[in-house]
């Protein structure tokens, strides 16, 4: 969803029932998500929030770099911008104006 609040609705929206709903990204902190109440209970729908992936940096890291050269890890597709060191203050910028993912 990368901070999409329109992504994130429609992806609980299409949820199963009994299913779980993981976000992916924050929106700005104004932004509010719409949910029905009844899918939630009668359906005993789950809305799980994570940070940073909930990565578990001893466990992961060393997978995530395995399954780079194997082709499972697209990173190329992953990848919004690239910018050099004195430019960190403009990458900042585009992740709070949603122009850029990490």
């Amino acid at each position: 969803m990368v901070g999409s609040k329109k992504a994130l609705e429609l992806a609980y929206s299409i949820t199963r029932r009994g299913g779980t709903t993981a976000t992916g990204g924050l929106a700005h902190l104004e932004k509010k998500v719409a949910l029905q109440q009844v899918s939630l209970v009668a359906e005993e729908r789950t809305l799980k929030g994570n940070y940073v992936g909930s990565c578990v940096p001893v466990r992961d890291v060393s997978r995530y770099v395995n399954l780079f050269p194997q082709g499972k890890l697209p990173v190329d597709k992953l990848l919004s911008n690239t910018l050099s060191l004195d430019q960190v203050n403009e990458g900042f910028e585009k992740l709070a104006a949603c122009k850029a993912v990490r």
